[in-house]
């Protein structure tokens, strides 16, 4: 974990719109901060991890990856499957 949440306005607001205790609202805040702090790469490759575990296979994993990136809160820049392919396989 990353440690305590600097923002206690909104582990506050998380914990009165969802009747959490300060507590756990403050780990669901530092897990979904976590989640978006991960870096590109690793992000690419866990997701293409989980999508193949389900049966999935590549040509279907890379464009629905490339579209989750680009609607992610901070999206990075545009990757082309290639690039996807070299972050995954190197």
């Amino acid at each position: 974990m990353m440690g305590p949440v600097e923002d206690a306005d909104i582990v506050e607001q998380v914990a009165s719109s969802t009747g959490l205790s300060t507590a756990i609202a403050a780990r669901v805040v530092e897990d979904v901060l976590a989640f978006y702090r991960q870096p590109v790469e690793q992000y690419v490759r866990s997701r293409h991890a989980r999508l193949q575990a389900e049966g999935r296979k590549n040509p279907e994993i890379f464009p629905l990856v490339a579209g989750e990136l680009s609607r992610r809160l901070v999206a990075p820049p545009d990757l082309s499957e290639r690039q996807l392919r070299r972050i995954v396989y190197g």
